[in-house]
């Protein structure tokens, strides 16, 4: 088996032991048993260069990454909605239906962008080296992970995806539609049940980011994750049949 197809049938896992490496971040560890975070450090820099008070700075940033998580839960949201459980969870490549709505008219891999977004809102609360180390480790999964799709796609010789890819932007978002809407519905129950992981982390940061406090942060993400996976065991079923 190909390594992509690997990583892509364990990618939830994967993600999962990068982002507790990113907040275990060891090398940060090596000269101190509590290191400060990328918010103190990124706010400290804008105000050791004038830009921003110590006090506005640290809002600033944190304002930043409140919106980043936003907008990652949003734009997943958004995808899942037109797309079955069984195909967001699915640890197979799959490629039975081409899905020409939603988010879909304006960039390929809404779901994918949305991730790197959210992974730079929960960098914020890392250590610096385990901040930089969690948004190159995902910015690579990212890319890998949508070149084995494509591949996959492109090998099943379907003409549809092939004028698809060639009108739609893999990444960088369109200011308009590329292509007529498809058939395809929304489900907005089934793409908000599907990304409840990450509205619970947009929540918890805008509710308690004013009390900067990270360990609190980090608790509100350690129970959305809780959430989240309960919320995919119960979509699971879908997830069987959707063959």
């Amino acid at each position: 088996m190909r390594i992509s197809n690997l990583l892509f049938r364990f990618r939830f896992w994967i993600l999962f032991a990068i982002f507790a490496a990113g907040f275990w971040a060891p090398l940060d560890r090596m000269g101190s048993a509590h290191p400060g975070t990328a918010w103190l450090f990124l706010a400290g820099m804008l105000a050791s260069h004038g830009l921003l008070p110590i006090a506005y700075s640290s809002i600033f940033v944190m304002g930043v990454a409140i919106l980043l998580a936003l907008l990652g839960a949003l734009l997943r949201t958004w995808a899942a909605a037109y797309m079955d459980s069984g195909v967001v969870h699915d640890g197979r490549l799959r490629g039975e239906r081409l899905i020409t709505a939603g988010p879909y008219r304006y960039v390929r891999n809404p779901l994918y962008i949305g991730l790197w977004l959210h992974s730079w809102a929960l960098a914020v609360l890392m250590p610096p080296g385990g901040a930089v180390f969690t948004v190159a480790a995902i910015t690579i999964l990212i890319l890998v992970l949508v070149h084995a799709e494509e591949q996959h796609l492109a090998a099943m010789g379907e003409e549809a995806y092939i004028a698809y890819r060639q009108r739609v932007p893999k990444f960088v978002f369109s200011m308009r539609p590329r292509i007529a809407a498809g058939l395809e519905r929304p489900d907005w129950k089934n793409g908000f049940l599907n990304e409840i992981y990450m509205w619970g982390v947009a929540i918890t940061y805008i509710a308690f980011a004013s009390r900067y406090n990270a360990t609190i942060l980090e608790q509100g993400i350690l129970i959305s994750l809780g959430i989240g996976i309960v919320a995919r065991g119960i979509l699971r079923p879908r997830a069987l049949t959707a063959d």
